[in-house]
């Protein structure tokens, strides 16, 4: 016991003393996350369950939100190089106050068509900020601490997103219960979160790479330099597609616990919980093996716990497997984290707003084909060919992972 207390202690203080020597850009991004967070953690539980209770199947559901993924698709290249253009700054506070009317426009709605134009717009606005938040991370820190910089980002940005799902939880309670009325006043509470996140953007975040004499690589030309001297970036793209896809058909997820299960909005909020409490109890020590051991061999080892919280779910007996389901399901994120350090040096950083643009590009196809498909294999061969489908896609990458060089760090 004393040797772990040990252990932890000497964890802890790396990261304290890590974030201590990082620059302000870095540690401003960390507090914009912390309240942006706090804010997508109430509805983002429940929003697949708000727009059904507002009259969609779970296919008009995949469809809504597949709608969104084509203007993901369409913002992320233009976002990258309006980045490099322009400043991270000012696309990063674009990409708030297009969240704040985003989630206007949900909690306005009155039937699941008007969901459409919400999810269009806050697409957009998680698109940008996509592209452009690992790119403080990029401009920022060392490559030989770059994974375990942005595993603490996580780690303290988590935060709110283990008390946030039970706060919602309580609300939806108060407000009425688990329905369209109950679920919809949180919404106006993460417009009033996105405001706040875009005003500490606006008085405290400096450009990163403002004052650098880098010139702005024309979009076009961005693109074929990413692709004439990335390393294996074709094959890299294949693999952030099907990592993508847990995240865009994460919202049958919920739907799956709710109908299948019989969940209500109290275990539904523990399951969030305890994947962002996985999120933030690992993030650093796994951070720290990644950069140490080898990044590939940390990712081959967390994928198949996310594949194993899958098949928990589907076969979860009671409430209190579905929340170690949930709690399980985290390992994703830990391993989108630590793949992101090796995508990061995979092209030159003045290349970075044209290489993160184009991989939001094919995020932005998989938001527009795995919501539709999951709908399709819900509607046709049942809810739990959702589940399958996932874990495949999961198993399928780990190969391409296997074939990419090692990284600068180790592998």
């Amino acid at each position: 016991m004393r040797v772990s207390k040990v252990m932890l202690r000497g964890v802890v203080k790396r990261g304290v003393d890590f974030f201590k020597r990082q620059r302000s850009p870095f540690k401003v991004n960390i507090v914009k996350n912390l309240v942006q967070n706090f804010s997508m953690g109430l509805t983002q539980q429940y929003q697949s369950i708000y727009i059904t209770a507002l009259g969609a199947d779970p296919l008009q559901l995949g469809i809504v939100s597949s709608v969104g993924g084509i203007a993901n698709a369409l913002v992320t290249i233009p976002a990258g190089w309006l980045a490099d253009r322009f400043g991270i700054r000012r696309v990063m506070l674009a990409s708030l106050l297009l969240g704040a009317l985003g989630y206007s426009l949900f909690g306005f709605a009155r039937g699941w068509q008007s969901t459409v134009l919400a999810l269009v717009v806050t697409s957009l606005s998680w698109g940008v900020g996509m592209v452009v938040c690992p790119m403080v991370c990029g401009s920022t820190l060392r490559n030989e601490e770059r994974a375990t910089g942005m595993q603490i980002c996580d780690t303290i940005a988590a935060l709110p997103r283990i008390v946030a799902p039970i706060v919602a939880a309580y609300l939806i309670t108060f407000f009425g219960g688990i329905n369209a009325e109950g679920i919809r006043p949180l919404y106006w509470i993460e417009v009033g979160g996105f405001l706040l996140a875009a005003l500490v953007i606006f008085r405290y975040f400096e450009d990163p790479r403002e004052g650098q004499t880098i010139e702005p690589t024309p979009l076009l030309d961005g693109i074929k330099r990413v692709l004439r001297e990335g390393v294996m970036v074709k094959r890299w793209i294949v693999y952030i597609l099907l990592s993508t896809f847990p995240m865009f058909m994460s919202i049958y997820i919920p739907l799956y616990a709710r109908e299948l299960k019989g969940a209500d909005q109290f275990v539904l909020g523990l399951m969030d919980t305890a994947y962002w409490l996985v999120i933030v109890l690992l993030a650093l020590p796994i951070g720290l093996s990644a950069d140490r051991l080898g990044r590939k061999k940390v990712v081959m080892l967390l994928t198949p716990i996310y594949c194993a919280s899958l098949m928990l779910l589907l076969y979860a007996p009671n409430d209190a497997v579905l929340v170690l389901a949930g709690l399980l399901n985290g390992f994703i994120m830990l391993a989108s984290v630590t793949q992101g350090a090796i995508t990061v040096e995979l092209v030159p950083q003045e290349l970075l707003g044209s290489w993160f643009g184009m991989l939001g590009l094919f995020r932005g196809l998989a938001n527009v084909i795995a919501p539709a498909l999951g709908g399709l294999l819900w509607k046709t061969l049942g809810p739990a060919h959702v589940l399958y489908f996932l874990a495949l896609t999961q198993l399928v990458k780990l190969p391409i992972l296997a074939s990419m060089p090692s990284s600068k760090t180790g592998g």
